[in-house]
Order: structure tokens, then C-alpha cells, then sequence
């Protein structure tokens, strides 16, 4: 569990993000929570040099469909990292294991088949609170974390 802030960086080591495209997908489930993880990634993006032209935002219905998502937007946009972004909180049932498998799994696949980094910003937590701590709350914002992640792979990716 962490007991950090999760989004300070160092911005001098971070590469320059002015000439790379990027696609975000954002599951409506949860909107609190997905809503200020986009937030925080979107302004460390814009912060580390991206443009908001060259920032692409989709929504889809929950984060099982960020994989569709992820993928339609790999085959229609010319783009240089993806971000995945959603919440899944724990329940009474096991609906939240097989969720939180198939859509780590399909990110998995997804970084696997095509040439694009795709970034998993999906919160899976035990309860509501956990996921109001990491999307802007005392732990940070794991959507700057992971717009962090998407620039340096972004920068990887043109090696």
C-alpha cells in the first residue's frame, strides 16, 4: 500500500514531450475517481512540454471496454503512448477479480501486439476512500504518475 505522494517528479529528467501524440481513454464508471485521474494526466502532459492538440481523449462506458478503447484508438490515431484509465473498487461479489484480470490481461496483450505503449492507470482498490487517496487525494494522483510513465515510453519508443 503506499504511504507516499505518488505523483512528484523530477521534470529535469523527464523528456520533452512537444512532438508526441497522445491518446487517454477514460472509463465513465466511477467519473469521480476517472475524472481527476484524466485531470492530473492531461496537466502533466501539458506540463512536460505536450500540446493540447496533440492530447486525445476518448470515453468508454467502464474499464472493461478500455481495451476496445485502447485498441480502436491504436488503429485509427497516429499516436505515440496511451494511457488507460480506470477504477474498480472491490464489491461483495467476484465480479471485481474478474474485471481487474481481464482488463490487466488485455492491456498486457495490447502492449504485447502493437508498437504503441499503452500506460495502466486503472485503480483497483478495496473501497472508495483508497481511490479518492490515489486520484488527487493524500497519495497523489496516479493520473500524473502514469502521463509521466506515457512520456518516458513515448521517448523509448523512438530509440
Amino acid at each position: 500500500m503506499a504511504t507516499t505522494n505518488l505523483s512528484y517528479y523530477d521534470k529535469a529528467t523527464i523528456p520533452n514531450a512537444k512532438n508526441f501524440r497522445f491518446g487517454i481513454v477514460v472509463s465513465e464508471w466511477n467519473a469521480d475517481i476517472t475524472d481527476n485521474l484524466y485531470l492530473g494526466a492531461k496537466q502533466a502532459l501539458l506540463e512536460n512540454g505536450a500540446s493540447e492538440s496533440n492530447i486525445i481523449k476518448w470515453d468508454v462506458p467502464g474499464s472493461f471496454e478500455l481495451i476496445y478503447g485502447c485498441k480502436k484508438m491504436i488503429e485509427t490515431q497516429k499516436l505515440n503512448a496511451i494511457i488507460a484509465i480506470g477504477n474498480v473498487i472491490q464489491g461483495e461479489t467476484k465480479h471485481f477479480d474478474f474485471v481487474c484480470d481481464g482488463v490487466t490481461q488485455g492491456i498486457k496483450d495490447l502492449n504485447i501486439k502493437y508498437d504503441v505503449p499503452i500506460i495502466f492507470c486503472v485503480l483497483t482498490d478495496n473501497n472508495k476512500q483508497q481511490s479518492l487517496d490515489r486520484s488527487g487525494g493524500k497519495h497523489g494522483n496516479k493520473g500524473i504518475e502514469s502521463a509521466i510513465a506515457a512520456i518516458k515510453m513515448a521517448a523509448l519508443r523512438e530509440f
